[in-house]
């Protein structure tokens, strides 16, 4: 077949094409991975903003051995070391083996029940620093187990605990800091707020 048959008139079969420069560069796509908590672990993710109020309510940094005795799924460990405090100085407790395997990444872990780790170890270690969300349900037993562990442990400061409780808890030695909004968190319709226990020199 002829060539011509495929042209029109005084129109050539090729079209020019422009290239176009100067398009920036699109940014690779970061999938974060959810966070899916079951819910018989009573695991409560604590909020990035109250995570950071609560280490500030700790007090400066230093060499503090800190505790953090329910870790969940890091948030208050994270909030630790975004303000400077060493992974090094850090014990995390969490009953709990699938969220205990993601802890590694902020410090050591400790894959155990904290009633009875803290029973094991009380009067063998001390911590200058606790930061807790306890299992509200067990809210007590948690903070005073936690208790029995806060001490100066050679620091001149006074030795903190900050914990995240419903707004029901009670503690002689208890100074409320913040009532926390009704929606704090999404699956758990409880009032909270942050307490700080100091354990004076």
């Amino acid at each position: 077949m002829k060539r011509a048959v495929y042209v029109r008139a005084n129109k050539p079969m090729r079209i020019p094409i422009k290239h176009r420069d100067g398009f920036d560069k699109l940014e690779p796509i970061q999938v974060v991975e959810p966070v899916i908590v079951d819910k018989f672990t009573e695991c409560h993710v604590t909020p990035d903003d109250v995570a950071s109020r609560m280490v500030a309510y700790l007090g400066p940094t230093g060499d503090f051995l800190t505790l953090e005795p329910s870790a969940g799924t890091g948030q208050l460990s994270k909030a630790l070391l975004a303000s400077g405090h060493s992974r090094h100085e850090l014990t995390q407790v969490e009953r709990h083996t699938k969220l205990a395997s993601g802890l590694h990444r902020f410090g050591p872990v400790i894959n155990r029940c904290f009633l009875k780790w803290a029973a094991e170890v009380k009067g063998r270690v001390e911590y200058p620093r606790i930061i807790m969300n306890p299992p509200f349900s067990q809210v007590r037993k948690h903070v005073a187990a936690a208790l029995t562990l806060l001490g100066r442990g050679g620091h001149e400061a006074s030795a903190v605990l900050v914990a995240l409780v419903p707004i029901t808890f009670v503690h002689s030695d208890a100074e409320t800091l913040e009532i926390l909004s009704a929606d704090t968190f999404a699956t758990a319709k409880v009032n909270t707020k942050i307490i700080r226990i100091t354990k004076p020199n």
